[in-house]
């Protein structure tokens, strides 16, 4: 469900520490935007795939069983996804 935008009268605030607000102003700038600009695409953009997923989710013919089994299956230890999810990002 796309936002249109349309006239600002809501303000949103964000604290980011400096190497986060250097780059996302160095991105702004690569996409000739502003900071506010190129924030609130990103964000609206974000939105919408955070939504899509919630909103409805749709199998094809046949292909319910295939995902019934994939939940039903055990779980099995993922080394490389454990240490991905454990150590420090790109943004600290």
């Amino acid at each position: 469900m796309p936002v249109t935008i349309a006239s600002k009268s809501e303000r949103i605030d964000v604290r980011a520490s400096t190497p986060v607000k250097q780059l996302l102003q160095q991105a702004a700038q690569a996409t000739h935007k502003n900071v506010s600009e190129f924030l609130l695409e990103a964000g609206i953009v974000a939105a919408n795939q955070a939504l899509a997923d919630r909103l409805r989710f749709e199998l094809a013919p046949g292909q319910w069983d295939v995902f019934q089994a994939a939940l039903e299956r055990p779980v099995s230890a993922k080394p490389g996804l454990k240490k991905l999810l454990t150590e420090p990002g790109l943004l600290g």
